[in-house]
């Protein structure tokens, strides 16, 4: 047990920085003028919809836009997320299904803190996005990292991978599509067979959807539909429309659990930002079709070029590239070939932030503009020598 000085255990074993440890190397090269190719940061450079950025926002036209929101979310916006994904996934959805979160990290912490006791197991299928192994692990559960997306290749396979790291302390498994880091999308077959899986064995499920809207390599398979009793989706206003700085994304869920999340949420971050609510609200009301379409047209190409001079298959979606490296370390492992990249200006995340993959990298294909992108990459081809 904890006491002064020391915290707690389950917190201490989150680290401090998953995307670089040489963000500090960064900013002085930023500071000094050099061109850098910020790719570690699962971000995007194109602004919001016009109409839907906070200069967009007055108070004469939102009277309250800087006060609480209600905790549940204004309702216009949850009304309008429900008639959306209603319309989306064809599983009828109403508001008390809803909750608008900080962000869907706020999002799925909730749902964590809702249904994961001390001690009890959640099923991490990895490569995963960094921050849901520290979010369990912040409400003091235990993350158990599956090596998933590369072995994964068929619905037998990915039942034998994730039944073989099912204890009898397990409660939920997390599922990322279109995956953050790979950019693979999961076939329907295996979102099918891995949420009958769920049912079976009495476990909640936590669908990372984030990238819904980016998905070209093939269909993307909402998994609520296929187990609506146990699903937790998760959605961002940040992904689908270049909104991060705004923390706000929402969560679909179990009306009768939702209360119990809702309890999380407000005593954490007690509600999303009230202005970002009213951007992502106009983004639904106005352009916000038509700059995906944009986005994913963009983002497609410059992934599939990145991955051409990488010599690496194309992401069938997301953001993101996964390369192993291996082949390219010298004795000084990983943090070495990241030192190279820092010393030409270019940042990638290491693989140990998205599992048990100390030979890997991930690049964001979207965090600069796509030339700016792609001069960066061809500085990884030549440290990779490709």
């Amino acid at each position: 047990m904890p006491r002064h000085p020391q915290v707690s255990p389950a917190v201490a074993a989150i680290p401090g920085s998953v995307y670089s440890s040489l963000a500090g190397r960064l900013a002085a090269l930023q500071a000094a003028g050099e061109e850098v190719f910020p790719l570690h940061v699962g971000d995007t450079w194109m602004e919001p919809p016009e109409g839907c950025r906070m200069e967009d926002l007055t108070v004469a036209e939102y009277p309250g836009m800087h006060r609480y929101s209600s905790p549940h979310g204004l309702p216009a916006l949850v009304a309008a997320l429900a008639e959306r994904t209603t319309a989306r996934t064809g599983c009828r959805t109403v508001p008390s299904e809803i909750l608008l979160a900080a962000g869907a990290t706020g999002a799925l912490g909730a749902v964590v803190g809702a249904i994961v006791a001390p001690g009890e197991e959640v099923l991490i299928t990895a490569p995963f996005w960094p921050l849901v192994s520290g979010i369990v692990r912040s409400f003091h559960g235990v993350p158990v990292h599956v090596p998933f997306y590369r072995e994964a290749d068929s619905p037998e396979a990915a039942l034998e991978i994730v039944a073989r790291h099912r204890t009898p302390a397990t409660v939920a498994l997390y599922v990322n599509t279109p995956n953050n880091p790979t950019g693979r999308v999961l076939e329907r077959p295996i979102v099918e067979a891995l949420a009958e899986w769920a049912r079976r064995e009495g476990l909640w499920i936590l669908a990372d959807e984030v990238y819904e809207d980016y998905s070209w390599g093939g269909p993307h398979t909402w998994t609520r539909p296929l187990a609506p009793e146990r699903t937790f989706s998760a959605h961002s206003f940040s992904k689908a429309y270049g909104m991060a700085g705004n923390r706000c994304g929402w969560v679909v869920g179990p009306a009768a659990a939702m209360r119990d999340v809702r309890k999380i949420s407000t005593h954490t971050f007690y509600c999303a930002p009230t202005a970002a609510q009213i951007a992502g609200l106009r983004c639904l009301q106005g352009p916000g079709d038509a700059w995906v379409a944009t986005a994913r047209e963009s983002y497609r190409t410059v992934g599939e070029a990145a991955a051409r001079r990488l010599g690496v298959a194309p992401p069938g979606g997301s953001t993101f590239l996964f390369l192993d490296v291996a082949d390219r370390l010298d004795e000084r492992g990983l943090g070495g070939l990241l030192e190279d990249c820092a010393e030409r200006g270019l940042f990638v995340a290491p693989g140990p932030s998205f599992g048990p993959f100390p030979t890997a990298i991930r690049l964001c294909y979207t965090a600069a503009p796509p030339e700016v992108v792609l001069r960066g990459v061809e500085a990884l081809a030549e440290v990779l020598g490709r």
